[in-house]
């Protein structure tokens, strides 16, 4: 047996070196097949939309921007458990944990809350398990058209509470639909 014919993963295959016909150094037939594939995409439908005018439909598992919740009292829902950090596959969350005070108790529900929330836009990947991970349905993935703005700073890309909590108006409105269903 010699070392031409061994093959290590059994998917050997032998490859002839035939001669070209004049067609096929003329390259003709390849052209004509390009041709072919161009001028059956010339009748079909056009994906372009006219965007300012016309939207897009988004699909129904759409995950946009995230947004910490608050209750109807306006106190946020995160407890800093920490559960979303962990289940993040791009390691973007990171949190620290803090107790509250006396004079907090109308800002945070539980006596542990987040004191530093901060999501890396870059690293994110939008799955949502940090959505699924709470417990406390603290945390989740909008559906605004509005992901992340455009920035040269890599700094501006790292969104704080301030970017991530629901503003008390927003928390009002969902406590009154709430009530009212």
């Amino acid at each position: 047996m010699s070392i031409q014919e061994i093959s290590l993963s059994g998917r050997k295959k032998v490859v002839s070196n035939k001669e070209m016909t004049f067609f096929e150094r003329m390259y003709l037939i390849a052209i004509f097949k390009g041709l072919w594939i161009t001028i059956k995409h010339f009748f079909r439908k056009k994906a372009t939309i006219h965007y300012p005018e016309q939207v897009r439909e988004m699909s129904p598992v759409y995950r946009g921007q995230h947004m910490l919740k608050r209750d109807e009292l306006g106190r946020e829902n995160c407890t800093a458990c920490g559960l979303c950090a962990l289940s993040c596959p791009a390691e973007a969350i990171t949190m620290k944990a803090a107790e509250r005070t006396a004079d907090e108790k109308h800002l945070y529900r539980e006596e542990k809350y987040a004191s530093i929330y901060e999501i890396n836009m870059l690293r994110c990947i939008f799955c949502g398990l940090c959505e699924e991970a709470c417990p406390k349905d603290a945390i989740y993935l909008t559906i605004s058209k509005e992901l992340v703005p455009a920035s040269y700073n890599r700094e501006d890309f790292i969104f704080g509470k301030d970017k991530l909590v629901m503003p008390l108006d927003i928390a009002m409105k969902n406590a009154q639909l709430k009530n009212a269903n």
